[in-house]
């Protein structure tokens, strides 16, 4: 082998040409990196050219949006216009010096150095949405808003952003930056129906603008982001943490000195009260459910505002109109006329999950608080949960159960009416037996009941506690009457939806809703035996102010001192749930009770909601429940002579279960009559058969009673 010997001058020319060829490598990135530099400044520079040979826009003086996006129900009836409710023109020497300080510190800190376009900020959030891969970052100077708000669409496309540009440049050519500032500020919308800041101000704090103080401008300039999410009236707690970062902002920015922030930033909102011209609006609490749904699809409130949609949702308007006027009218019968004292309504679909009808509260013009989604103890509308859970674990809705007082450790409930003593499942249903729930629950275990209601939706938090089964945790009434549409529908869990399609101003359909979201998770025979139970509550029960005259079922709910109360029932295609409460959670003076107020506001919408179905039955096989009465305990007399039989017979009693506390199976008339002819066969063929021949040994004791005859034998055959 032959080594081959290098010398420091070989080493050196290697190196050498190692740094050749990385010399080499660096120009050519260099010279790359140097070429798209010049191209992208060629470019903008091109383009910022093109731009400002833009020719002006004729005629923008006076401009004025025609906006027409529109709600429909699911029947064809418009239930809501966006249209500028309130929208006064300001000029803008009347705009207070602090309203437009803070709109540029939050919406365009360069306006005044821009040609209606921000290049910095272009191509800063040009990085940014080719780094996430879609838009993300805007950097809308406020011409080019104003340019998307006159002409353009608020789609999220490269080409609309282009356009944008131009109709920017063309504007900055026609009108100066007063003029831009004025037209923007009286068409921008800044939610709760209000376009332009003149309107904002008379809305929100019943005010002129000129009359409203530095946090209250703040306020208002921190809207046009996102209107609803902002929006005082829909959460407080996020307006004012936006008005606190324009006046920080603003602050930064040195519009205003230290102690002016920090003055600002501590104050109260004090709010108007929300204008009369909101009754326009057919479904106020529907409308913001379904703002909120769009904005979960990817629309924003300027989208929808001024996009010229036609949104077709799933409102059954004849159903909503039955209860608007459904909750007025079963609550003033009652005196319920205050504004502490509220209603809500929640109704849809078991079948395919539309949402027919949806009112948050009474009268929305007094509040915009929703109470679908509010969180108040069921009260012994919960109590089917637990009845369920029973029938899950095969218990008959004709075993017996005994109504009468009964302790779980150091909780004694008790009923609202009588003790009943023994009596079948399904009459402490109709009934609302407080301490049957209770002795059931026992039963069948506090965890099965919380897990039965968790795959049927409820999420709010359950205690593990027996006090559950009449309903002392919080639920939803959004999520408990979803919840029964299993029991309408075989055991199905449907998600209600409230948008049917969203189609452009030119036809284009952008939405259409997705088939049925439904899991099953009850089964069949739970839901069958339940819709039987249920039926009687009706028909006997508790329930009977709810009755409509066909096939339905339900179940009442009151809490402790009638501090809330419920209805919540189904027939085979609609469900419909209703609470009446106070606000503030305190008693009822009226002692609502859920089979009277909430009932007949039941009646009253399932009645039109209904319609549409006639007289449908639930398709569920028959469910035999059984009017009966429990077995009649044996006389004193006749326990102790039995007593003494068992003892001589060398049986011993302590090793007999005492079943007075438990459920005992039912005993069908058809079974007493074969156990009755199987005791007189028996006892025929004993008198016939001869008797054995003595035999020596000491007497067995013979029973002094016959067998004792089962109970539930009909009259006719004793």
């Amino acid at each position: 082998m032959v080594r081959i010997k290098r010398t420091s001058s070989d080493k050196a020319a290697a190196r050498k040409n190692i740094v050749r060829k990385e010399n080499k490598f660096l120009r050519a990135v260099k010279i790359t990196f140097i070429l798209g530099v010049a191209f992208v400044l060629a470019a903008g520079v091109s383009f910022n050219l093109y731009l400002s040979s833009l020719p002006p826009i004729n005629n923008l003086d006076g401009f004025k949006p025609n906006i027409v996006t529109k709600f429909y129900s699911h029947d064809g009836e418009i239930i809501k216009t966006f249209t500028a409710y309130t929208y006064s023109r300001v000029d803008i020497k009347n705009v207070p010096q602090d309203f437009i300080n803070a709109l540029i510190a939050t919406e365009d800190k360069n306006f005044y150095n821009h040609n209606g376009y921000d290049l910095y900020g272009l191509a800063r959030s040009t990085v940014q949405n080719l780094m996430a891969r879609k838009l993300v970052q805007g950097a809308s100077t406020i011409t080019q808003q104003l340019a998307r708000i006159l002409f353009l669409s608020n789609e999220k496309t490269f080409d609309r952003k282009l356009k944008e540009l131009v109709i920017a440049a063309r504007i900055e050519k026609t009108i100066s930056k007063e003029q831009i500032l004025e037209m923007y500020m009286n068409n921008v919308y800044l939610g709760s129906g209000a376009y332009g800041v003149e309107g904002a101000a008379e809305i929100y704090f019943n005010k002129k603008l000129k009359e409203l103080t530095l946090p209250e401008l703040a306020l208002i300039a921190g809207l046009p982001q996102a209107p609803s999410v902002y929006s005082p009236f829909n959460n407080l707690d996020l307006a004012i943490q936006r008005r606190n970062q324009v006046l920080l902002r603003m602050y930064k920015m040195k519009y205003i000195t230290k102690e002016q922030y920090e003055k600002a930033k501590e104050a109260k909102v004090k709010l108007s009260t929300v204008p009369k011209f909101y009754t326009t609006n057919k479904a106020p609490y529907f409308c913001d459910l379904v703002m909120a749904e769009l904005e979960k699809l990817g629309f924003d409130d300027t989208d929808i505002s001024q996009g010229g949609y036609k949104i077709v949702t799933t409102l059954d308007a004849k159903a909503q109109k039955a209860a608007n006027e459904a909750i007025i009218k079963n609550m003033n019968a009652y005196g319920l006329k205050g504004k502490n004292q509220q209603a809500a309504v929640f109704s849809f679909s078991p079948i395919d999950g539309r949402i027919l009808a949806y009112a948050g509260g009474k009268d929305y013009t007094q509040s915009q608080f929703d109470r679908v989604q509010a969180v108040r103890p069921a009260g012994s509308a919960f109590k089917p949960f637990v009845y369920a859970a029973a029938i899950e674990k095969g218990i008959n809705p004709n075993d017996f159960i005994d109504d009468s007082p009964v302790t779980l450790g150091d909780w004694s409930p008790h009923n609202y009416g009588k003790y009943r003593g023994k009596i079948p499942i399904y009459k402490a249903l109709m009934y609302s037996s407080n301490v049957c729930a209770a002795r059931l629950i026992k039963e069948v275990g506090v965890r099965s009941v919380i897990q039965l209601a968790r795959v049927l939706g409820i999420s709010t938090p359950l205690e593990y506690d027996y006090t559950i089964a009449l309903g002392s945790n919080g639920t939803k009434l959004y999520e408990i009457t979803r919840a029964y549409g299993a029991f309408a529908n075989g055991g199905y869990v449907v998600q209600p939806y409230a948008i049917e399609s969203v189609e452009t101003s030119r036809g284009k359909v952008v939405y259409r809703a997705p088939a049925v979201k439904a899991s099953h998770q009850l089964s069949y025979n739970t839901a069958a035996v339940m819709t039987a139970m249920l039926k009687n509550v009706i028909k006997s029960g508790t329930g009977a102010a709810a009755n409509i005259g066909k096939p339905a079922a339900g179940k009442t709910g009151t809490t402790d001192d009638y501090k809330d109360a419920s209805f919540i029932g189904y027939t085979p295609d609609v469900v419909t749930g209703v609470w009446v409460g106070n606000d503030d959670n305190t008693t009822n003076s009226k002692a609502i009770q859920g089979g009277t107020v909430p009932a007949l506001i039941w009646r009253d919408v399932m009645k039109v909601a209904t319609a549409p179905y006639k007289n449908a039955d639930f398709d569920y096989p028959e469910v035999e429940l059984i009017d009966r009465k429990a077995p009649v305990e044996k006389p004193k007399e006749e326990e102790q002579e039995n007593k003494e039989n068992t003892e001589n017979s060398g049986q011993s009693q302590e090793n007999t279960p005492d079943t007075s506390d438990t459920i005992r199976p039912a005993v069908t008339p058809a079974d007493a009559v074969k156990n009755f002819k199987q005791v007189q066969t028996e006892k025929q063929n004993a008198e016939q058969t001869p008797a054995p021949a003595p035999q020596p040994q000491a007497p067995v004791p013979q029973p002094k009673a016959p067998v004792p005859v089962p109970m539930a034998v009909p009259e006719s055959l004793h």
